[in-house]
């Protein structure tokens, strides 16, 4: 972990020329970023992060000799460090593979066409510079919590969904998010009486593809959100990119609503206004759930299932990626009981007598 004086040592690994000059580029032009190397392969980068010992590295997925999953796998075995895959959109399944492996963040390629070249740069920086604020020790416990999921067992899918639920797990999330909310519904029966609506800061295109791989992976029905759709008993819903969800009373159902995000919008998908809208409509048998990420949404929402009589609990700083939205829960005097992730993941699973 670098001091606020120091600059984030940074290494860039892509195997396209063009590519490793422009993310080299973006990279430098921050005061507070240094490109120490760049490598065109994982063979490469293996010997550089030997030899210069980077406090971050930028990686691209698909490359000759040794591709950017082995590189992944040696070096969180190895030699944990922040890694930020720079992929394209037509990547999606392999970012969060790479997420599961360790990898910290993603950001999409900054010669996309789709993507504001100015909102990429800001995300590239931002996400190098978290290497400032991150301890070796929570990466190895995110590592460790993928590689012991496995052995997780899952019960087979259940026609629970159309049952009401008796609360609803509200659960925010940023960078980190993934992995954490991998583990954490891979543990939750699919004969659980709750029902779980997730508010994770991820762009659009992506979301629907995380959806799918959690459904896969854990005994409840997840989906991306859509217009109207019904919460029941053993269903999850993630918010949709670049949108902003809400839960209303709709034809006696609880309901989602998804639309875009206002000009009081601080973040997106917001967890603030998720978690507001949970207190309001199902009150004491509400929880809310803060995990891994940057800034401190979810505070003011969770202010709101507090009043409400719900509970609040917050990813304890030994397993948070990054403890910049659990911290700010805390400080701010809204959450009940920290938990690190996997004893979180269960205190959930066990909220059924």
């Amino acid at each position: 972990m670098t001091t606020p004086s120091q600059p984030v040592r940074v290494l860039v690994v892509d195997d396209s020329a063009v590519n490793r000059r422009n993310i080299g580029e973006i990279l430098s032009a921050s005061p507070e970023i240094q490109v120490i190397g760049k490598a065109a392969d994982g063979e490469e980068a293996l010997r550089l992060v030997n030899t210069l010992k980077p406090d971050a590295i930028t990686l691209d997925l698909e490359m000759p000799k040794m591709d950017g999953f082995t590189f992944l796998r040696i070096l969180m075995s190895s030699r944990p460090t922040p890694v930020v895959v720079v992929s394209s959109y037509s990547q999606k399944e392999n970012v969060f593979k790479a997420l599961e492996l360790g990898a910290l963040d993603f950001v999409a390629k900054p010669d996309n066409q789709e993507v504001d070249p100015d909102a990429i740069r800001e995300q590239l920086v931002s996400k190098v510079l978290l290497a400032r604020s991150m301890k070796n020790s929570a990466l190895v416990a995110a590592r460790h919590a993928m590689e012991t999921m496995s052995s997780v067992v899952r019960r087979p899918k259940t026609a629970n969904s159309r049952k009401p639920p008796r609360r609803v797990i509200a659960i925010a999330s940023s960078t980190g998010g993934p992995s954490a909310l991998m583990d954490v519904l891979s543990r939750i029966p699919g004969t659980t009486s709750s029902g779980i609506v997730i508010a994770q800061h991820m762009p659009d295109k992506f979301t629907r593809t995380f959806s799918e791989r959690l459904n896969k992976r854990s005994s409840l029905e997840v989906a991306e959100a859509r217009e109207l759709d019904e919460v029941g008993r053993a269903t999850a819903f993630v918010c949709p990119g670049r949108k902003c969800m809400e839960m209303v009373v709709h034809n006696n159902a609880y309901r989602l609503t998804v639309s875009r995000p206002s000009e009081h919008d601080r973040y997106v998908p917001s967890a603030d206004r998720l978690f507001a809208s949970v207190a309001k409509v199902v009150g004491k048998n509400a929880v809310g759930v803060i995990l891994t990420g940057m800034g401190d949404d979810g505070v003011a929402g969770a202010r709101k299932i507090v009043e409400a009589g719900g509970t609040v609990i917050a990813e304890s700083e030994s397993t948070a990626v990054v403890y910049g939205m659990p911290g700010a829960a805390v400080r701010a005097g809204v959450v009940s009981r920290s938990l690190p992730l996997p004893e979180l993941a269960l205190w959930l699973a066990q909220l059924d007598p």
